[in-house]
């Protein structure tokens, strides 16, 4: 059987030629043939002139997203075992048992998020085009990396706009156990595959935690939205004099202790707090406490541009609160990992913030996703991650 074409409108194709993955239902003139959920379509332009092989999804805006642009190139178990191989040689450098081995559209494979922790990898499949590509996807995961389990965590809410149930399970292997222990930055935590947030554990972060280690050295910390606790053990090897963490989820504090005295069993100038921290940070402000460095990592607010606004009036909060509490020259760790909030945006809103707060701040270093969660130049919806490190005059 022939394979089925997407025929775009016309001037619609030079995004999509110069790289960029994605193909709106708005930009389809017409479908040639037909296509169940994941398959791959042929996508031409207007005078029939090959662009690509996609993975077709009917139930979703973006109606197709591109496998390859070479028109000799079949998508089959070759094709997945090649692209594979290449986003993992990317990472064969890094000196950590836990990283995000394959990012989706940013390694060239749409929908397809893959993360080792230790001896487990945890496949999450956002897409038509992943899911039907799933099992073929595992055995060569099994076959390049020569790691056996693999879990899966499609438990996300993007998979309804492919008309797609959330599930998890395993999909090769062993049934991971209720933790896992992996090696960061020389530290030691315990990680959740199977109900962790994410995929168990904000390995994005990575090389941030390791910059704000020398910002710590006798300091107070506050560290907001701290999950499992990651930024607050680091804040103690840095050489922290107290750290006070705040989640809304105990079984988050639970494992951010667990980690604590994995790694430190003898520091006990810790204060874990289970709470709003929008709440949380309004009563320190009543309180007329203070700290020496603060860190907002928090969930996403806005996954759309549509969000934005809204979400921007959230930041403004959080980083306002914070700036109020901050000691003069002490330090505001802030990041937003919302896809509909672009950097010069976050930029502004954390203006705004220090302006109403009444305080002159400095940026000592932008922040950026661990260069594991790669950033294809044709992708730039891939640079999710945004944070400055910010210093109070």
């Amino acid at each position: 059987m022939s394979e089925a074409q997407l025929v775009l409108k016309t001037g619609r194709d030079k995004p999509v030629r110069q790289g960029h993955p994605w193909v709106y239902s708005g930009a389809i003139q017409r479908m040639q043939g037909e296509a169940a959920s994941g398959e791959t379509v042929v996508v031409l332009d207007e005078k029939q002139r090959f662009i690509g092989r996609a993975a077709y999804s009917p139930l979703s805006k973006i109606r197709a997203r591109l496998w390859s642009w070479n028109e000799k190139e079949t998508i089959d178990d070759s094709f997945f075992r090649n692209e594979l191989r290449i986003a993992i040689n990317l990472r064969k450098k890094i000196q950590s048992n836990a990283y995000r081995l394959i990012n989706a559209e940013s390694d060239h494979l749409p929908g397809i998020v893959v993360d080792r922790y230790a001896d487990y990898l945890v496949l999450q499949s956002l897409t038509a085009g992943a899911e039907y590509w799933k099992e073929t996807i595992s055995a060569c995961l099994v076959e390049l990396t020569g790691i056996p389990n693999i879990y899966e965590r499609s438990d996300v809410e993007v998979r309804a706009l492919e008309g797609l149930p959330q599930q998890c399970g395993v999909l090769a292997g062993a049934e991971p156990p209720a933790t896992i222990e992996i090696m960061e930055n020389g530290l030691r935590y315990q990680v959740d595959i199977r109900g962790g947030q994410k995929t168990g554990f904000y390995l994005d972060q990575r090389e941030n935690r390791a910059k704000v280690i020398p910002s710590m050295e006798g300091k107070s910390v506050l560290n907001c939205f701290c999950f499992s606790g990651a930024f607050s053990v680091a804040a103690v090897q840095g050489g922290a004099q107290k750290v006070v963490s705040v989640d809304s989820s105990a079984d988050a504090i639970a494992l951010a202790k667990t980690n604590m005295s994995l790694n430190f069993p003898d520091f006990h100038n810790l204060e874990w707090v289970t709470a709003d921290v929008f709440a949380y940070l309004r009563q320190l402000r009543d309180q007329r406490a203070t700290f020496d460095v603060i860190i907002l990592d928090p969930p996403k607010f806005a996954p759309t541009r549509s969000l934005a606004e809204k979400a921007a009036r959230g930041y403004k909060d959080i980083n306002l609160l914070a700036l109020k509490l901050l000691n003069p020259d002490g330090r505001l760790v802030t990041f937003s990992c919302s896809g509909g909030i672009s950097a010069g945006f976050f930029q502004k809103i954390l203006s705004g913030a220090a302006s109403d707060a009444g305080r002159r701040v400095v940026i000592e270093e932008r922040l950026f996703q661990s260069r594991d969660h790669t950033v294809s130049l044709h992708f730039p919806e891939g640079e999710y991650l945004k944070g400055f490190l910010c210093r109070v005059l």
